[in-house]
């Protein structure tokens, strides 16, 4: 049988066809791969750009954060107990400790419970302002309150006067705590003429203490244990009449007495009406108005026969 035989030089169709679509298949392969990588450009440009933008908008936010403002801060301050220590001086032990209430040239007694004067911490005084970070922290915080600093601080006062008016309205303070509670012993047949008192508290300045500290040098002198084991804080300026003067911050005052264990507070009765309506839970207030009233509460408090004593009211 005779056989039909190709000619090697000869293309068959299918070969042809072949050909073609693997050409064809290489031109798409190579389209889609510079799709492709243009794609991937892209999605890098993109992406970078979009991280670079929110970490300027980061940068930007820690800036703004960073910024000094026009704005006061206060928030509750420590407490100090005038019945105790102030503390350690630096590189003296605990047998060193300095008492809040010396006394020399009279009997004294010691007492079991705490008077606590209360303070207001304050970011934000002359020459040192409050940031911006500070300034949203005390907008939403129930622990903080937020004044412009003018409500303070007259615009020309420096950060130095500011610091030497603290010192000085401490000082007027304890020199009328010395004299109302000298004058109050008498009253009770107590000769304290000879009696020295030195007060001290630390780096707190302003004239709040006043009261706390009257009461405490009364009852270091007294036989009596008034406190009798309870904590007893509270806050007012001692005038020179024996009537209790009114203070800032009674509020915050009484958030920090609460959390360093006061039980109750002396408020100035031209007070109450800041402090009506937040009056922490767990502590109980007290109306005081006269250097009297407040040392028959802490007699009262320690007798536990408290209960008839006056809580502040909207009015005062």
């Amino acid at each position: 049988m005779a056989q039909m035989h190709r000619d090697k030089g000869e293309i068959s169709p299918e070969a042809s066809t072949a050909g073609l679509n693997t050409g064809q298949t290489k031109i798409i392969s190579t389209q889609n791969e510079h799709s492709l990588r243009s794609t991937n450009v892209f999605v890098r440009t993109y992406r970078w750009f979009t991280a670079s933008a929110w970490r300027v908008f980061a940068l930007v936010c820690v800036v703004c954060l960073a910024l000094p403002t026009g704005f006061t801060i206060e928030m509750p301050g420590p407490t100090q107990n005038v019945l105790g220590n102030l503390g350690q001086q630096v590189g003296a032990s605990g047998k060193n400790a300095v008492a809040a209430i010396q006394v020399t040239g009279v009997k004294t007694h010691k007492e079991s419970g705490k008077l606590l004067f209360t303070t207001v911490n304050v970011e934000g005084i002359p020459e040192q302002p409050s940031l911006v970070a500070e300034n949203v922290w005390g907008w939403v915080s129930p622990h903080a309150v937020v004044y412009p600093s003018e409500v303070f601080f007259p615009a020309e006062q420096t950060g130095g006067e500011y610091e030497a008016e603290q010192k000085k309205q401490m000082s007027s303070a304890q020199s009328s705590a010395v004299l109302q509670a000298k004058k109050f012993l008498s009253e009770k047949g107590i000769d304290a003429s000879a009696a020295r008192f030195t007060l001290g508290a630390g780096d707190v300045g302003g004239p709040s203490a006043g009261l706390m500290f009257t009461l405490g040098a009364i009852t270091r002198v007294t036989p009596e244990d008034e406190t009798n084991g309870v904590t007893i804080a509270g806050t007012g300026t001692m005038e020179k009449d024996g009537k209790v003067g009114p203070i800032g911050g009674v509020r915050l005052k009484l958030l920090g007495a609460r959390r360093d264990g006061a039980k109750w507070f002396l408020v100035p009765a031209s007070d109450c009406a800041e402090a009506y309506g937040h009056i922490p839970e767990g502590i109980r207030d007290v109306r005081v108005s006269t250097l009297s009233e407040a040392y028959d509460a802490v007699v009262a408090i320690g007798q536990g026969k408290a209960t008839s004593l006056p809580h502040c009211t909207a009015r005062g």
